[in-house]
């Protein structure tokens, strides 16, 4: 409820100075100066006169102009739609303020208290601040340790579930409506469901035994839709490297893949609606192609280099691929893309859409200009403004070397969508505001849930303080 303003006398104590630097704003002019040293005058009233902007989002710096602010920003009080607002600095007629997080209502209120605490001085402006929803960085599961020592991996609720350490994969069952998340975590034997409906982590036994390093997940395209797990196995080319999991037995009971045997595979795809595995190994450059129905292995076509670490994704619809370059002994630093031929039920050569096969670095742009460092797992995401046309999906993508998440569009263009980007030396570990305030440390695994709109992230490393980060982030628009 609106009040009227009044004043009473006295000042009091609430909210601490931040961002200094800011008050830079209130020096340079003669009225500037007389106004910053005046103090509140009980004898009258505060007026709020004007705000600028009119409209913005979490973290927007907010200007009120008026009368009587005074000038010791800790004896003032602001709100923004009914949630406290950081004061950065005041002068009498004029104080700057940062909007705070679910400021949905817009109203913006001013308060000065005595030295007891209690109200004495109120005004609200006039209209109010239309406050525009944004996408911020939470974090949905894990727990970060100050010692590694006392990490632990076990199943639980998200709140006591342990650490994820070197999150590689993720995949939704999709027979899940987007509420049961698989996990593969390289490194350790480890694979976990992410049951996204009751809040809980569970650890898999029957994932460890007979495997090395669980790596991809896949879902056959029939109508049993069971669980395709790649094996990024470390020593032996001839021991069998992709495990049919069975629905029929919840994914408890498996078979290999007879004569799809390999080493070291790190990217494996299935074509949406023919059903073949692609798949290809750090020490080949062929990519191979697995026929469910002949049960026999064809190499149709190669990628740039062996020694060479690739991550897959596939279009939704089949239409094409991207190959990610995630290492190479000689540097890494591509997207490239190869397309489905229908009548050969195969894809074509790879060619290069971003990056180079050169050194990584961090740049956004279209094509050879933009830059890419250690590209990880990505995920293609419906843009409804793209309804009608050719390609209706972005790609969102881990860029593990630049500690963020990219976007790139139908047409190749590379922007940055969550975290800081070129700091690959100062990893870390923030919530917030996707650019200003979110920070990764090496994202390894995306996931996009349609069902609620929203992006999972998971990290591999460390982040600068020392603590393990090996929780997974989630991304969103503001409830």
């Amino acid at each position: 409820m609106k009040k009227s303003s009044y004043w009473k006398g006295g000042y009091a104590s609430l909210l601490g100075v931040m961002l200094a630097l800011i008050t830079l704003c209130f020096i340079g002019c003669k009225d500037d100066k007389d106004s910053a040293g005046v103090a509140f005058d009980p004898s009258k009233p505060v007026v709020i006169t004007d705000f600028m902007p009119k409209e913005g989002g979490y973290g927007s710096n907010l200007i009120l102009y008026g009368d009587n602010f005074g000038n010791d920003p800790a004896k003032l009080k602001v709100t923004v739609g009914g949630q406290s607002a950081n004061i950065i600095s005041v002068q009498n007629d004029k104080l700057y303020c940062v909007v705070p997080q679910k400021a949905y209502d817009g109203d913006i209120q001013i308060s000065i208290c005595n030295d007891s605490g209690e109200e004495v001085a109120y005004a609200e402006a006039e209209g109010t601040f239309e406050y525009t929803k944004k996408w911020l960085v939470t974090t949905l599961v894990g727990t970060r340790y100050t010692n590694a020592n006392d990490a632990e991996e076990k199943s639980g609720p998200f709140n006591d579930c342990g650490w994820i350490t070197y999150q590689m994969w993720f995949s939704f069952d999709p027979q899940s409506n987007f509420d049961h998340l698989y996990v593969t975590t390289h490194k350790t034997k480890l694979l976990r469901k992410v049951d996204l409906a009751n809040e809980r982590v569970d650890i898999l036994p029957q994932f460890s035994s007979g495997l090395d390093r669980p790596a991809i997940i896949n879902w056959t395209v029939d109508e049993n839709q069971d669980m395709i797990l790649t094996d990024d196995r470390s020593e032996g080319s001839n021991v069998n490297a992709h495990f049919v999991f069975k629905r029929s037995t919840d994914f408890k009971n498996s078979e290999p893949l007879v004569n799809a045997k390999a080493r070291s595979l790190t990217a494996a795809i299935v074509h949406p609606k023919n059903g073949e595995l692609y798949y290809t190994a750090y020490y080949d450059q062929n990519i191979f192609r697995y026929d469910f129905e002949t049960q026999q292995v064809t190499t149709p076509n190669r990628h740039f280099a062996t020694k060479e670490t690739i991550r897959m994704v596939v279009h939704p619809e089949g239409k094409y691929a991207y190959l990610m370059r995630y290492y190479h002994q000689n540097g890494g630093g591509y997207i490239a893309r190869m397309d489905y031929d229908d009548n050969a039920k195969a894809f074509t050569d790879p060619y290069i859409i971003c990056g180079t096969t050169g050194a990584g670095g961090y740049v956004d742009g279209v094509g050879d200009r933009a830059k890419v460092n250690k590209p990880a797992q990505g995920v293609f995401v419906k843009n409804p403004n793209y309804e009608g046309e050719e390609d209706e999906y972005d790609f969102y993508f881990c860029d593990e070397g630049n500690n963020c998440v990219r976007m790139m569009t139908p047409y190749g263009r590379i922007t940055t969508f969550a975290g800081r980007g070129n700091d690959s030396s100062d990893p870390g570990f923030a919530n917030g505001a996707l650019r200003s305030e979110a920070r990764f440390a090496y994202p390894w695994a995306i996931a996009y849930d349609e069902k609620r709109k929203c992006f999972y992230v998971g990290e591999r490393g460390m982040s600068r303080d020392g603590k393990e980060q090996a929780v997974i982030r989630k991304i969103a628009m503001e409830e």
